[in-house]
């Protein structure tokens, strides 16, 4: 397992060698901090790879953050469509991956309720982007990249969609996530909650999301989830 870390330089240098066409806005509109998240993105669209941010400590080693257990299936209550691997005694490895994309959550609120907005969040459930894991190319990256693009197609528009964490970060990748899947699959968002189920994993297409405690801060952290530490 190799680690890499890239500095600003390296970090442009990328951007201008795969996402040329992005440069200009990536120089002139994002803030370092919407560099760093959209980066995160980018290396992972091209190389594929997990990403952690600098104060997390791994729990358990990300070869094993994905077991049988965490991708078998389950059933949306209120509508009754079934998700998950249908085959869960299969060997995991590259021929038969069904994971290709692997987030957590950062939130998870009743649905049904106003707290989601009380502690500052967009979504009830929405994914965190300091931890995750990626194929090459997977179609959620190029929505994302997609929606930023709009967001930042001229100064004015870019002024209107100003905010960091809707723009690149949490709010960003959930999005990107939540209308793929609305849109290909018909996927009820909040259907990913954990408050009724005591929360688990839960795999929708080859997308895998782990439940709230999985990637976690310290001192909230449900030992049979936990994969990842924030040590901040």
């Amino acid at each position: 397992m190799a680690y890499l870390f890239w500095d600003d330089v390296g970090m442009r240098s990328l951007i201008q060698e795969f996402e040329n066409d992005f440069l200009d806005t990536y120089d002139s509109i994002l803030t370092p901090v919407e560099r760093s998240d959209v980066f995160r993105i980018l290396v992972c669209k091209q190389f594929g790879g997990i990403y952690g941010d600098l104060d997390t400590e791994l729990i358990r080693h990300p070869a094993s953050w994905i077991g049988p257990s965490d991708i078998t299936t389950w059933t949306d209550g209120e509508t009754g469509s079934d998700y998950g691997y249908h085959n869960d005694s299969a060997m995991l490895d590259d021929e038969t991956r069904v994971v290709n994309l692997l987030w957590g959550l950062e939130a998870d609120n009743d649905p049904n309720s106003d707290a989601y907005w009380r502690q500052s969040y967009t979504y009830p459930q929405q994914l965190s982007q300091w931890a995750f894991a990626a194929a090459p190319n997977h179609p959620i990256v190029t929505r994302y990249m997609d929606n930023l693009r709009n967001y930042t197609k001229d100064n004015e528009t870019a002024a209107l969609n100003s905010d960091p964490l809707k723009r690149t970060g949490p709010a960003a990748v959930t999005l990107a996530t939540k209308s793929w899947l609305e849109d290909h699959l018909g996927f009820r968002w909040t259907s990913l909650t954990g408050v009724k189920d005591g929360g688990r994993p839960k795999l929708v297409n080859d997308i895998l999301i782990l439940p709230i405690t999985a990637f976690q801060s310290r001192g909230k952290i449900v030992p049979s989830w936990r994969r990842i530490v924030e040590t901040f």
